[in-house]
């Protein structure tokens, strides 16, 4: 147990003076172990009512639902005037003891193996809480933290609401000021669109226009006819380049170590004349008829297959199977 029980405190003499430690609240045979309301009951020990209250709402333990009903049976207790125990209003008091006691304990049994029973203890508690009422000291400081926090919040507020309405006019102003700026681009536009009705073209100047379209074509025409001669001449040239990427451009790859084979260039490419492929690594020719002909890097191409078998290399299974 922790804290006094101070509702049992009380000696002979103090009883027969009539003094008194507290109005207090119990709720007997709860179905919950003493254990487990310690726990909750050390939260709220020596809180005012009211934030006790709003501690056991928030606690996320069931037996706090239970002291939650007891401490409100004890303030009920104590600001009931027509009982005669009337001590304070509710925003005076606060939890002067609260302790839970333990109570009778349920047995029960369940079968277990060879013939065996477990015992079951359900435990039972007596919750008690006893309220009182504040010092006049420790009342002025909480009205004076109660007053203060009211106090901060009403300035909280307004400075809030004052952020807001400065915003709403920011905003206010930024769309006054868009619908200025497009009242005075539609007004330009329009006045674009005055003088362009105004002015009126004399008989001259549509036949200085006709002359001036005339040259224009003329100039088309001769482009026209100079951008052929170039494609022809470009076509001729092209023609030329793949005059020259025939066979005599296939001396440009290296030939091989074995006969028949060239090394591929740069790019990895291998000439027209040696469409084999011969992969090193695995000592395989690929022909390109292969399906892994696309997918095969050549370190060396081959003319024949009889040179690629003659170098060695054999043709991969799948491919002998097909043939």
């Amino acid at each position: 147990m922790r804290g006094p029980k101070l509702n049992e405190g009380a000696t002979y003499a103090q009883l027969r003076e009539g003094e008194r430690h507290g109005t207090k609240a119990t709720a007997k045979y709860v179905r919950s172990s003493a254990y487990k309301a310690r726990v909750v009951l050390d939260l709220i020990r020596g809180l005012p009512v009211h934030q006790a209250d709003q501690v056991l709402q928030f606690t996320e333990r069931a037996i706090a639902r239970d002291i939650r009903k007891v401490l409100a049976s004890a303030v009920a207790n104590a600001t009931d005037a027509d009982s005669g125990a009337f001590i304070a209003d509710a925003d005076e008091l606060f939890v002067l003891a609260c302790f839970a006691d333990e109570g009778p304990t349920l047995r029960r049994f369940r079968p277990r193996a060879r013939g065996r029973a477990t015992r079951i203890r359900k435990r039972t508690c007596h919750i008690t809480v006893v309220v009182a009422r504040m010092s006049d000291e420790r009342l002025e400081v909480v009205r004076a933290r109660a007053e203060g926090a009211s106090a901060n919040a009403s300035a909280n507020r307004r400075a809030r609401v004052e952020r807001s309405r400065q915003r709403a006019e920011q905003a206010k102003a930024g769309v006054d000021a868009a619908e200025a700026d497009e009242a005075i681009e539609d007004a330009a536009d329009d006045l674009d669109d005055e003088t362009a009705d105004d002015v009126v073209a004399t008989p001259d100047e549509v036949e200085g226009f006709a002359d001036v379209e005339d040259e224009a074509s003329d100039d088309d025409a001769s482009d026209t006819a100079d951008e052929e001669s170039a494609g022809d001449e470009s076509d001729g040239a092209s023609s030329g380049s793949e005059a020259d990427a025939s066979p005599d451009h296939q001396d440009e790859f290296e030939a091989g170590e074995y006969p028949g084979s060239v090394l591929p260039d740069a790019d990895g490419n291998g000439p027209d004349t040696h469409p084999i492929k011969g992969n090193a690594d695995s000592m395989l020719y690929h022909t390109p008829d292969s399906r892994y002909y696309k997918v095969t890097k050549a370190e060396v191409w081959f003319d024949t297959e009889e040179h690629a078998e003659a170098a060695g290399f054999s043709k991969p299974g799948t491919q002998k199977d097909e043939d």
